[in-house]
């Protein structure tokens, strides 16, 4: 990969050790250590990795990059976590060189499953072999850095993730990414306490246009009430927009139903029938802001089509699972705001009058949680599901607002007991909660006939 003297040049920092030893891979977690391994000791609030860099050395790592020396070999540098953004940067030019192309992809619903579908469409395009993209939601100023960092000249595109819950984030990372493609799959009610409104979020989020290389395309979602101000914020770069209906790239005779959907993509140069795996309106747009990018590489609507045919979805979003009975389960535990939970709850009215509807408290959303908790469930019951169950402190107030037919549990165990006392073979049910909340718990506990959870 690079020498430590490349290495400690790129940082502008001393070493001490040999300069002429490689290393293969850069991590950050000292209980993964292989041989080979740059080590980057980071602080946090509650821990401090420095007092494993030794340790990692023994394990097989070429040396560590620390604040405060050490007694194996070492590169000193004064912010540790600053050193892996630098050293990210400085791979992501080298790479550049090659001609790899980085897309970057955020926004506050939908950006894995886009950064998933992008990668399934470059993947049937070129191999997937070639295409080296975020693992999970590593997204953050820990994530994003290490994504670039495993990237090789082999990969001829990085499709990095971006993800925020304050200002000025998104601007470090894309900086660091420096993306020839950039997207933003929409802005909405996520992260409000930061960012105190969804316009604060559109904002944010349009931080990612900032790092574009000269050049670099901007793909705006025309169906964002936010479109606007992406349009100008992006306004010294081509731009491809996206929509279901009026765009650069969009969407004909869409057949939406329970399993999946048909269109027919339409671009500026031609058009294909998709036949797209996963249920939902939401994802024939998500399906289209990949095609955008596509459209922005020359990439043709047939092999777009066919790379978002093999996409099947994503762990946590949507997902269906057969539970203990033969019940259909939705898993869509990853997260939760506002917006998607209206999103889930669509999807699962489409099953008919069999729906049970699981949701744990949202976060994040700022000083109004009482008020979206109970619009939720409010919302749930305007669409015909027939029964609510729910757990957190919020969340109780969605059972209030849902009616006599919600029931609010403070244990998850007692909450699992209950549903599984109320599925029939025929029933549908959606579990959805924020990431704290580990609603996946409730997944485990209908897919099996132990009741213990975790």
């Amino acid at each position: 990969m690079l020498s430590l003297q490349e290495t400690a040049q790129a940082l502008k920092s001393p070493l001490t050790g040999n300069g002429e030893a490689r290393f293969t891979r850069v991590t950050t977690d000292s209980r993964d250590i292989r041989a080979g391994d740059l080590f980057i000791a980071l602080r946090g609030e509650k821990f401090d990795a420095h007092q494993f860099a030794n340790a990692a050395i023994a394990a097989g790592a070429v040396a560590a990059i620390v604040d405060t020396p050490i007694a194996g070999p070492h590169i000193l540098v004064p912010d540790t976590l600053a050193a892996l953004g630098q050293l990210a940067a400085f791979w992501r030019e080298l790479l550049a060189k090659t001609g790899q192309i980085v897309i970057g992809v955020t926004g506050s619903n939908g950006k894995t499953t886009v950064k998933e579908m992008i990668s399934a469409v470059l993947g049937h395009y070129s191999g997937s072999d070639t295409v080296h993209a975020t693992y999970g939601n590593l997204n953050n100023h820990i994530g994003l850095p290490l994504t670039l960092l495993a990237a090789r000249a082999s990969h001829r595109y990085v499709v990095a993730e971006m993800g925020m819950n304050h200002f000025d984030e998104i601007s470090y990372l894309t900086h660091i990414a420096k993306p020839n493609i950039a997207i933003i799959t929409n802005a909405g009610r996520c992260h409000l306490e930061a960012l105190g409104s969804v316009a604060g979020v559109a904002q944010a989020k349009g931080e990612i246009f900032a790092g574009l290389v000269a050049g670099g395309y901007a793909i705006i979602n025309a169906d964002d009430d936010y479109a606007p101000l992406w349009r100008e914020l992006a306004k010294d770069h081509p731009q491809v927009s996206f929509s279901l209906n009026n765009a650069d790239v969009f969407a004909r005779n869409v057949c939406a139903h329970l399993h999946g959907a048909q269109f027919t993509l339409c671009t500026p140069d031609d058009s294909a029938q998709v036949d797209l795996q996963l249920p939902g309106l939401h994802n024939v747009l998500n399906a289209l802001g990949a095609a955008a990018v596509g459209h922005a590489l020359s990439i043709g609507a047939e092999d777009i089509a066919s790379g978002l045919a093999s996409y099947q979805g994503t762990k946590g979003r949507l997902q269906s699972k057969t539970a203990f009975n033969g019940a259909k389960v939705l898993d869509d535990t990853y997260n939760a705001n506002p917006d998607s939970m209206k999103v889930a709850i669509d999807v699962l009215a489409g099953f008919g009058p069999e729906t049970l509807l699981i949701l744990g408290d949202m976060g994040e959303i700022g000083p109004d949680a009482p008020e979206r908790h109970q619009e939720i469930g409010a919302y749930a019951r305007s669409k015909g599901i027939r029964r609510l169950y729910t757990l957190g402190e919020q969340m109780q107030r969605a059972s209030t607002a849902f009616s006599d037919a919600a029931q609010h549990f403070a244990d998850i165990s007692d909450l699992i007991a209950a549903v599984r006392a109320d599925l029939t073979p025929t029933t549908t049910v959606l579990v959805k909660g924020s990431r704290f909340m580990h609603m996946e718990r409730v997944v485990d506990g209908l897919n099996t006939n132990d009741l213990e959870t975790k």
